[in-house]
């Protein structure tokens, strides 16, 4: 019997000691299964069913094609400005916008330093930020997939000229939309609501100034200077260069984007390091 609370006793700091890795290898297979388990929870966590967060997502998606194809046949416009598929032109702007919008919301909404998940060991702001990204990765992938595979199936047979650069293009909006999504995560700490409103008000200005209902080669140049500081515009353009064989965009290239895209990136990580430095639980007090 004298010996019972010696057990207890190290059962109990067991139980509380952190756990260490003892290389880099175990520390990166940790990280990695750590954010795979976060990316399943951010999946989940809108629906009790992951199934239908990825059906709902397929949904948006379809709307957003429907409204678009509904606008353009009432104001008169029935065929692509490109030689080619309608429906195609419209969704490789609607697929980059969604990929890059949706980006930026899921990552200035996740990481926060002040919340209470960022004091448990494990986990950090990095592996928040990053299932965060993926979680709207996968689902703006599987969405893509299967509406493109439903219209070649069902309704008319698609070609794209160059699909591998297509993807490539959509991993080129959604990481600039987390690049810039990482600015406001940064931002919402010290302003939260001003954060929160400039993120709303940059996805729906978006809308337009992306450029995804006009094609970059038919615009005079008072209306190209209108578009072409946002990388989106660039990204969509040189999107449907590759998915058509007789469009060549003149007035976008692919530089820029990336430029623009790894600049935000840099400010985006100096901002999120000040401000996990600097944060504190006592900022939420008075709010």
């Amino acid at each position: 019997m004298g010996k019972r609370p010696a057990v207890l006793s190290e059962c109990s700091i067991t139980m509380f000691e952190q756990r260490q890795n003892r290389n880099m290898l175990q520390a990166a297979f940790t990280t990695l299964s750590l954010i795979y388990h976060v990316t399943v929870n951010e999946l989940r966590k809108g629906q009790r069913n992951a199934v239908v967060g990825l059906l709902m997502t397929l949904v948006q998606g379809l709307v957003m094609i429907i409204g678009f194809y509904a606008m353009f046949w009432i104001i008169g416009v029935r065929k692509s400005p490109i030689r080619g598929d309608f429906i195609v032109y419209i969704m490789t702007g609607i697929f980059m916008f969604m990929a890059h919008s949706q980006a930026i919301g899921a990552v200035s909404s996740a990481g926060n330093p002040t919340n209470a998940m960022m004091m448990h060991g494990p986990m950090n702001t990095a592996i928040s930020i990053s299932a965060a990204a993926l979680a709207t990765l996968y689902r703006q992938t599987f969405s893509s997939l299967v509406i493109l595979t439903g219209y070649n199936a069902l309704i008319n047979p698609i070609h794209l000229e160059n699909p591998l650069a297509c993807y490539g293009m959509l991993l080129l909006a959604w990481f600039s939309g987390c690049c810039i999504g990482l600015i406001f995560l940064a931002l919402r700490p010290w302003w939260p609501e001003a954060a929160k409103i400039l993120s709303q008000f940059y996805q729906r200005i978006n809308m337009l100034a992306s450029g995804k209902m006009f094609v970059a080669n038919t615009l005079p140049l008072f209306m190209l200077h209108m578009f072409a500081w946002n990388p989106l515009f660039h990204i969509i353009d040189q999107t449907r260069g590759f998915a058509f064989i007789n469009y060549s965009p003149r007035n976008s290239n692919i530089s820029y984007p990336i430029y623009v895209t790894l600049a935000l990136l840099m400010i985006g990580l100096m901002a999120e390091f000040v401000t996990r430095r600097s944060a504190s639980i006592s900022w939420n007090a008075a709010r």
